[in-house]
């Protein structure tokens, strides 16, 4: 099958997380993780999005959102120790502990206050 899409520049794609609680999902994120608020639609506000460097993440609430055991996103960091050191001190659920994975990185996967989980990794 050819492509239609092969001469097309793709730009960013976001992930989203769905949460039961946005004002308390953009706390997590700015106070956890250093996200700023770019954008939030709704009143009351039902949609916003989180950037970070060159991260960004669209929260839209559902109120009867329930988490996957799937990943909602995968980070890459230059630094997974420092993170997941800092994500330990805060308190964060972590899913998987932080190892050398054999496809190259360094990585572990962390849960927020609903229950999203997000791969972080460093290549190695």
């Amino acid at each position: 099958m050819t492509s239609s899409t092969s001469n097309i520049t793709f730009g960013r794609l976001a992930a989203s997380a769905f949460t039961r609680d946005i004002q308390a999902a953009y706390a997590f994120y700015r106070d956890v993780l250093g996200f700023s608020k770019t954008f939030e639609n709704g009143s009351p506000v039902g949609f916003m999005i989180l950037e970070k460097d060159g991260a960004e993440l669209h929260l839209s609430l559902v109120k009867d959102h329930r988490p996957s055991t799937a990943n909602i996103a995968h980070l890459i960091v230059d630094d997974v120790d420092a993170l997941h050191g800092h994500l330990v001190a805060a308190g964060v659920r972590i899913i998987k502990s932080l190892t050398d994975k054999d496809y190259g990185l360094r990585a572990f996967v962390f849960a927020d206050l609903d229950g999203n989980r997000i791969d972080v990794g460093q290549p190695i």
